[in-house]
């Protein structure tokens, strides 16, 4: 999952990064401000926007109104001290708003679950199949399935997905922290890795080609 922090002091945001990274695998880019923004969502997809309020609520509704233009689907959390904004919030189309503990990650990190927690899960169990996203392990009928670093990853952000058809640019943008620099023959590699060790083991395949669209999880 991409996420992207506005307007957060750098430390806050590695610290907030590392309590999310507890609950899902995660990569956080952290814009200056709403201007600053821009320069990530043109050209990068994110699941969840968290934007600290700065009080210029104009800046805020076209920023806004841009993300759910460009993905509908698309969460957005705002932080905010005053309380009397919240109703203005929610009508720009914020999916929550926070007015309190702002200064504490790990429970930044816990209401990020809440909201998010309808896609995401920190087990999968399928059958005999098991994905521990938190442990990063792989187990089915009690064997261990042993799959590293972005391999891990595919599989977990498709499995968590499963069903939904995703692009390899999507894939890129979600898993890579500079997707720009990442080819697509990066992700069949390692689509095909995923693909020859879990047939191995579970005798058939779980992650599907849909023919010019991408890649789905399916068992």
């Amino acid at each position: 999952m991409r996420i992207l922090t506005v307007g957060f002091q750098n430390e806050f945001a590695k610290e907030l990064e590392k309590e999310i990274g507890n609950y899902f695998i995660c990569i956080v880019d952290n814009a200056r401000d709403i201007y600053d923004a821009t320069n990530f969502t043109d050209f990068r997809h994110y699941e969840l926007i968290i934007i600290v309020d700065e009080g210029v609520m104009f800046s805020l509704e076209r920023y806004m109104r841009d993300v759910k233009k460009k993905k509908i689907e698309t969460k957005v959390i705002l932080l905010s001290p005053h309380r009397q904004h919240q109703i203005a919030f929610y009508d720009l189309g914020a999916d929550d708003v926070i007015d309190s503990h702002l200064d504490q990650p790990d429970l930044l990190a816990a209401r990020v679950l809440a909201n998010m927690r309808n896609l995401f899960g920190t087990t999968i169990d399928i059958g005999k199949l098991t994905i521990d996203i938190a442990n990063k392990k792989i187990e089915y009928d009690d064997k261990t399935v042993s799959l590293n670093g972005k391999t891990f990853d595919i599989l977990a952000y498709l499995a968590v997905r499963k069903k939904r058809v995703f692009s390899k640019d999507e894939i890129i943008n979600a898993l890579w922290e500079e997707p720009e620099y990442v080819s697509d023959n990066t992700v069949e590699v390692a689509i095909n890795q995923i693909r020859k060790r879990l047939k191995s083991i579970l005798g058939f395949q779980v992650i599907h080609t849909v023919r010019r669209r991408g890649y789905k999880f399916s068992y």
